[in-house]
Order: structure tokens, then sequence, then C-alpha cells
């Protein structure tokens, strides 16, 4: 099961702040169309309470209220500043009344699950409830396929999940792939050439995949420059990445060239492959 909090906290969200959970929904007023076509009086909407539902909050995670028990997530908003007294909006078409007005500032961070990301909402009666009542997703739109971090040698990984994976900044595979260092393969899948490399920087695995992220698939690479540098997809369509060996945190840089270079002999990379020495 993957939940809302893990994916939330994989992207930064504070786990020691107070966040609450908040589901909006109003049978008098269309939600999902105020949210779509007019943002700026749904967030006015969110800001004006009746009670004073956001006492001793840091942040709410917002959804709109979805069918019975379900509910999309729309945002993380920061809370700033509280007015107190009885507060009216009216612009003709929609008016609320409220005794509490909360000042919020939408966080960064969160893009790639607005409106993507739905859950199974716990207690729909409870409208609004504290983080640590999990909520399970149960739809991802398409295009964001999160998996948590299981086993190193279980590792086969196309190119857009590693960019996923290093964009997002996803913390379990942060965690784990930064602590060791290691010799990794990357196959070619329209032809079954193999590059072998190693990572033996302070990043470890993590950061030298994360060179691979930044241009394009290459890494600088000769052989795998050539292939991206023909078709600026390439990578996309047909690299696989996966790991052959771990090595520790204090392995030279010495020992790990010699690890990857029996690997190399081992795989034939260099006479039948992608890599050039």
């Amino acid at each position: 099961m993957i939940t809302i909090q893990e994916l939330l906290y994989n992207r930064g969200l504070s786990q020691t702040a107070r966040i609450k959970l908040v589901r909006h929904i109003d049978s008098r007023i269309d939600l999902r169309s105020l949210y779509i076509n007019n943002k700026p009086v749904f967030l006015k909407y969110q800001n004006y309470q009746g009670n004073d539902v956001f006492k001793g909050c840091d942040y709410i995670v917002s959804f709109i209220g979805e069918g019975n028990s379900t509910a999309r997530f729309v945002g993380v908003f920061k809370i700033v500043g509280k007015n107190v007294g009885i507060q009216n909006y009216d612009d003709g078409d929609i008016s609320f009344d409220a005794n509490f007005s909360y000042e919020m500032e939408e966080q960064s961070g969160f893009a790639d699950l607005v409106d993507k990301a739905v859950v199974n909402w716990r207690n729909p009666r409870a409208w609004h409830q504290w983080i640590d009542n999990a909520m399970e997703v149960v739809e991802l739109s398409p295009g964001l396929h999160y998996s948590s971090f299981s086993d190193y040698l279980d590792i086969i990984l196309t190119y857009p999940e590693l960019c996923e994976i290093i964009t997002a900044n996803y913390k379990d595979w942060r965690i784990a792939l930064s602590a060791v260092k290691g010799v990794y393969l990357i196959t070619d899948a329209s032809t079954g050439k193999l590059y072998v490399g190693s990572a033996y920087g302070d990043d470890g695995i993590w950061g030298r995949w994360r060179d691979y992220v930044k241009t394009n698939g290459h890494g600088g690479n000769k052989s795998l420059l050539a292939l991206v540098e023909a078709d600026s997809d390439y990578a996309v369509n047909n690299f696989r990445f996966s790991i052959l060996m771990l090595l520790p945190k204090t392995v030279t840089p010495d020992e790990a060239i010699r690890k990857e270079q029996l690997f190399k002999q081992k795989l034939g990379s260099n006479s039948f492959g992608l890599n050039n020495n």
C-alpha cells in the first residue's frame, strides 16, 4: 500500500510539523468546477472557516472530495496568519460567511501530485484529520509510477523511472543509493549491448545516476552520447539501469575501477558493448 504521506514526505514535506489533511466537500457548491475555473475563489473558500479548525496547524494538505469516500489532492498550504471576526465573501455567484480566515501560502515541490493523486479517505465524516491518519493512494494519473525501494540487486529501472526517482527526490531511494558505491550496468534494450560503469563519488550510486538524468541519459560516455545525439529519446526508449556489485562507501576510486574492469571482461562490454576503455 502506498499512502499519500509517503509521497508527500518523499517530496520534502516536514515530518515534524503539525499538519492536517483536509477534504473539501460542499453540497451547495461545485468545488471541483470552482477549483478548475476560478482557483483564487476556491482558495478563498478554503481560507474562510466558521470554526477555528486549523488551530495549531503549520500546514494543511488539501483535497477535493469525490464520491462517497475518495478525495483528489490539490496542494500543500502553509498557514502564515489568522484573522478572527465575522467575515463574508460574496461575488454574486458564490457567497460564504466565516468567523475565521487564514492566510495561506501554497508550497512548491508537489506539482507532480496535484490533481493526479486520489486517496481513500478514512472516516468520510471527518473532513479534517491529522496527518498521522494514513490515507491509501488508490489512483495515480498516468506518468507517475511510484514504488518504494526494496533491494539493491532487484533494481531494473527504465530511464524514465530513474528520471522520476531522481527528479522527485524520493527519500527512500536517495538514502539507499547514496549509502553505497558500486558497479552498475546500463543495458540497451534495442540492441542488447551493455555498458558497465562504477560509482565511487561522495554521493555513491545516487550521485552517479543523477549525472545520467542531468545529461539526457549519456552521463558523459562517448558511445552513449552518440546514441543520444542521434536520437534525443534514445535513452527514454531503450536504457535499463541495474546494479552488478555493491561497494562500501570507504572504497577508493582505484579499487572501484578495478571491479568495473573485471565486469567489463566478464560481460565483454569493451569488445562487443558500449564501453570505450
